[in-house]
């Protein structure tokens, strides 16, 4: 898989959630040669911190070739042709992915829409009403649809780029926090190339056929 092993930052976004941990285990660590109830404390702190570090990576990618690219690291959860002829491609993402979304096509980022609600398990069929944020990317393909779906643990979609950007194919384009599911719907006439089941690298992966 073509991943770029010499760079792996940190996601925007996750200073919130990574600082207070991080301090915690480094306060913990710190005290725990003095004392032997802060060294207990010291073991979950410490391996706290670390996941954060792992859940928070933000690899690099070279981007893959394809007219719609996979906006997401996760699984293929469904296919589904719409009443509209675009077809909703579903990508799960659990903890143990990285969480930060990309561009699927390149353009312009013609809204990006917050939709309040629940916050039920993303691979739930109730997540349909979860919190999302919309985006529409006005592209060489025409109106381009991902919509970013809040999960049980994420309670915060944090994108990183405005209405009236430009953004290339595989861009950065945002963050959710923990177990979330992000979808792509393509256009009339383009079938999927990716099937249920499978694994997909944000950047990366292709969701168009030729």
């Amino acid at each position: 898989m073509p991943l770029s092993s010499s760079s792996v930052r940190l996601a925007r976004g996750a200073s919130p959630w990574l600082l207070p941990t991080v301090a915690t285990a480094a306060v913990s660590l710190a005290k725990a040669r003095r004392s032997g109830r802060w060294a207990a404390a010291a073991v979950p702190a410490t391996a706290l911190a670390a996941g954060m570090l792992w859940f928070f990576r933000d690899p690099e990618r070279e981007i893959g070739e394809g007219r719609v690219i996979c906006p997401a690291d996760g699984v293929v959860q469904s296919i589904m042709p719409w009443e509209d002829g675009r077809t909703r491609v579903a990508i799960f993402m659990s903890p143990l992915n990285v969480h930060v979304n990309r561009a699927p096509v390149a353009g312009t980022v013609a809204s990006v829409e917050h939709v309040p609600g629940g916050y039920v398990p993303a691979f739930d069929k109730e997540s349909e009403f979860n919190e999302r944020v919309v985006w529409r990317f006005d592209s060489e393909l025409g109106d381009i649809e991902m919509v970013q779906i809040a999960g049980a643990v994420a309670r915060r979609i944090v994108p990183y780029v405005p209405q009236g950007c430009k953004v290339e194919q595989g861009e950065r384009i945002g963050l959710i926090r923990f177990g979330s599911r992000v979808d792509v719907y393509l256009p009339e006439g383009i079938e999927p190339a990716v099937e249920v089941g499978q694994k997909t690298t944000a950047g990366v992966t292709r969701l168009d056929r030729d």
